[in-house]
């Protein structure tokens, strides 16, 4: 079983910056994706930030020039620096994974979420 813990979470005024961090841990052999989702009340779960193994990176045209997804493999950790952050951006924010364990069976694990909040 993989495991996700995320971090870094909060309250933030708008135009302030937040720091996100997902661990993962477990049976990993390699990792393929590490995945930012968001959801906010009354709307559907969407997909913020992507990165591959290989480092492309994607985003949904709402976050872009704003937020940046890195990861470090030595450690399976994925990061989402969010910066200028708006009112909109009020969600609980998931870490999602995709990878293989070590017996070579696809996983695709979540994090419990954390709440990021911006205030006028």
């Amino acid at each position: 079983q993989v495991r996700l813990v995320e971090s870094g979470g909060g309250l933030v005024q708008a135009g302030g910056s937040l720091r996100l961090s997902c661990a993962a841990s477990g049976s990993i052999s390699s990792i393929r994706t590490m995945n930012w989702y968001r959801q906010a009340p009354g709307k559907q779960r969407e997909l913020v930030a992507t990165m591959s193994s290989g480092g492309s990176t994607n985003y949904v045209d709402s976050v872009k020039g704003r937020f940046t997804i890195s990861r470090d493999n030595a450690k399976n950790t994925v990061n989402l620096q969010m910066s200028s952050l708006k009112p909109e951006d009020t969600a609980l924010y998931f870490c999602n994974v995709i990878g293989t364990r070590d017996w070579g069976r696809t996983f695709n694990s979540w994090g419990q979420g954390t709440q990021v909040t911006v205030s006028l």
